[in-house]
């Protein structure tokens, strides 16, 4: 979904005035991702206690395997580690289940073979194991007031994220304002733990990194987010 020629989404100022704190950063002990494909229950163990964190890390293995899902998460999966340790949680996607159009991307090629019936039984069987989910967009302002009960973790286009601290596709995305051209998918779990109201400023912890708080312009934010292929899927964690 490419944001060009739409309305820029903003941080309504005026949310500062009693809604929201002008500035806000949850303090998350973070996790690098060892692997190319664990981004998401790397996430997971950013937003899990001391207690419970220690107890994923140390058997993370045994409970992919026990999932099912191995070295392939979808966001359905994370749900279920989060159910699995009784965090409380709320996750918005736009498509439930497997996105029949993603057959022919090149992301997903390799992945809906082996993973969609397995996606699907999941989805199916989530209310029976007590996982709520909402079919629905989730807007700028809902994230925002979220994050003053808890962080946030978000599925998006690795493509399109950047970092004003460490440059990260810093160049690439000011390239791409005086020469757009087609981005290609590749899925990346992120957690958001904060915002900036008069900078216009998201705070998310990136597992790709070591320990630092990243810090994205909400454009570029709600373009990685809303990326074909993210099925803009949202889990709202409550601390």
């Amino acid at each position: 979904m490419n944001m060009e020629g739409q309305d820029s989404p903003v941080i309504d100022k005026s949310l500062s005035s009693k809604d929201l704190p002008n500035k806000h950063l949850i303090q998350l002990c973070h996790y690098k991702q060892k692997s190319n494909w664990d981004c998401g229950i790397s996430c997971i163990a950013m937003v899990l206690s001391n207690k419970y964190r220690d107890h994923f890390i140390k058997n993370i293995s045994k409970i992919c395997k026990i999932e099912g899902f191995n070295k392939s998460t979808w966001s359905i999966d994370l749900c279920y580690l989060l159910k699995r340790y009784n965090i409380e949680h709320r996750y918005c996607t736009i498509t439930i289940g497997v996105h029949e159009g993603y057959r022919g991307n090149s992301f997903y090629h390799n992945i809906l073979s082996k993973d969609e019936y397995r996606v699907n039984k999941r989805f199916k069987e989530a209310s029976k194991n007590n996982i709520y989910i909402e079919n629905k967009s989730v807007t700028l302002r809902e994230i925002l007031e979220h994050l003053i009960n808890g962080p946030v973790i978000v599925l998006t286009n690795a493509r399109l994220l950047c970092c004003d601290i460490c440059k990260f596709n810093k160049v690439t995305s000011e390239l791409r304002k005086c020469l757009p051209w087609p981005i290609t998918y590749q899925g990346h779990y992120i957690v958001l733990c904060g915002y900036d109201i008069y900078s216009q400023k998201v705070y998310y912890r990136n597992p790709t990194f070591n320990d630092h708080v990243c810090i994205m312009p909400v454009l570029h934010f709600d373009q990685a987010r809303k990326s074909y292929g993210t099925d803009e899927d949202i889990i709202f964690v409550y601390k």
